[in-house]
């Protein structure tokens, strides 16, 4: 019997209560709660860098970015050239592989393994070659601003058609005489918040929560300067009034949905083909986004609006043990990003590597895991570690710290870290992280302990407004 095909599919800076299975109930994301319920929803699934390159490169070597040294957004290091990758194994073993959408490889045409590759560059390319409008950004937002806007060009013009159309298109053409693995990949909900007119309508003055704020973010000029530097240095969010924060949820929740409703063109043309009956779906992202929590927006720290995102697993048709019904299941065992490879090898009944660091994500399904720890590094400047419910939070500016405890604090509105009845509990955790980032030769420990150092005097550093001036070949393009 052939092995089965495999389909993993991400989207980019998306939160894991963005979907409706997930209980909200201001989000249309009917394919993807399909997904859910027919399958195993991963409730507490993390970054452990959460930004694009780190997270991609842990999806493709299942080695978290703390453990090759890859915790932010460089070129310099380069894991999946010296670990044996995702794409690289299963193609060795036989599969079909193709990597369809935004990769965010360094450097950004390197294959890793996979046979054929189509990037957002390549989209670019095809509609010039065929005549076609080009004009993408013709709004004028780049990819770091968040106001919202309205895409200039129509919903099947967009890079996320595409991106959907050319899916199927290698389900179409593939040889079938080998099972195949494909990486479907979106550009959204990252910015520019600028859906098609058709999806802003869906959310135009529709009711979206407001930001959480804590006991200990309730005024922005408080939060440790170090938890507010992300923010400062990619966006201007903080000038936005309280209307324009809510409509930039709203078209945030539109890209989203888009996504969503593309993919419903993916599945139903998979299940014209009969693919969904030998055809595993993985559905994640590579990070989060803050989206006005804590004063504070985009990516890049452990906050759960940046580093919590959606994971779910979908068997073939038919597949799961009739006396042991899985579909619809809901999983509490901590998962992360370094977990996607193990499973999809095992779901190949291909061997993992021993350079592999993540676990086969479907054996928590029978037999959850409490105390899995979890680890996680962003740009030598923030760290975390998470066991059980408590999650401990450090960052290198001024030693900041935060502590929560999540099972009675989900939305993380009461900071623990002085909390005289946490004192030991906290130190377990921070001796835990140390230990962690000095087996993993952390550059930030070589005197021995968690790294410190003053925060500038300027609260305001960067002021980065957000917008891209590209100087070398790049895909980041929504």
């Amino acid at each position: 019997m052939q092995s089965p095909n495999i389909l993993l599919i991400t989207t980019d800076q998306q939160r894991f209560d963005t979907l409706a299975c997930a209980g909200n109930p201001d989000i249309y994301t009917p394919h993807l709660d399909w997904l859910a319920h027919e399958g195993i929803l991963y409730q507490r699934a993390y970054a452990d860098s959460p930004a694009c390159i780190p997270s991609r490169a842990t999806i493709m070597t299942g080695k978290p970015g703390y453990a090759t040294g890859l915790t932010m957004m460089s070129g310099d290091i380069q894991p999946m050239a010296t670990n044996p990758t995702l794409a690289g194994v299963l193609t060795e073993a036989g599969y079909q592989t193709r990597a369809q959408g935004k990769m965010h490889f360094m450097p950004m045409r390197a294959h890793y393994g996979f046979e054929q590759m189509e990037l957002p560059i390549d989209f670019i390319r095809e509609r010039q070659r065929n005549g076609l409008k080009v004009s993408l950004k013709a709004h004028g937002l780049g990819e770091n601003e968040y106001i919202p806007g309205i895409d200039s060009v129509n919903d099947d013009e967009t890079f996320t058609h595409w991106t959907v159309q050319r899916s199927i298109d290698f389900l179409e053409t593939r040889d079938d005489t080998r099972p195949f693995f494909m990486w479907t990949s979106f550009g959204k909900p990252h910015p520019p918040f600028a859906p098609t007119m058709n999806f802003w309508q869906l959310y135009a003055n529709k009711h979206v929560e407001e930001p959480i704020y804590g006991d200990w973010s309730s005024n922005r000029e408080n939060i440790a300067a170090g938890f507010m530097s992300g923010t400062y240095a990619l966006n201007n969010t903080w000038d936005a009034s309280a209307d324009q924060r809510r409509d930039t949820k709203r078209a945030y929740y539109a890209c989203v949905t888009q996504v969503d409703y593309q993919l419903g063109l993916l599945f139903a043309r998979m299940r014209e083909m009969k693919l969904l009956e030998n055809t595993w779906i993985i559905f994640t992202t590579d990070h989060g986004e803050m989206m006005g929590d804590h004063h504070m927006f985009g990516k890049g720290g452990f906050l759960e609006g940046s580093a919590h995102i959606p994971m779910i697993i979908r068997a073939p048709s038919g597949s799961w043990d009739q006396d042991k019904p899985m579909a619809g299941s809901k999983v509490q065992t901590p998962v992360s990003l370094a977990d996607v490879m193990p499973t999809i090898l095992s779901i190949a009944g291909v061997a993992v590597p021993e350079s592999v660091d993540g676990q086969n994500m479907l054996k928590y399904v029978e037999h959850e895991e409490d105390d899995r720890i979890f680890y996680g590094n962003s740009y030598e400047y923030q760290f975390c570690v998470m066991r059980g419910s408590i999650k401990y939070i450090y960052n290198r500016i001024d030693a900041a710290e935060l502590l929560f405890n999540l099972e009675d604090d989900p939305h993380e509105l009461h900071n623990l870290a002085d909390d005289a009845s946490y004192k030991d509990l906290k130190q377990e955790l921070k001796d835990l992280l140390l230990a962690e980032m000095q087996r993993n030769n952390s550059p930030s420990v070589e005197t021995g302990a968690l790294p410190s150092e003053p925060s500038d005097s300027d609260r305001h550093p960067n002021r980065w407004p957000g917008f891209h001036s590209c100087t070398e070949p790049c895909d980041l393009l929504h």
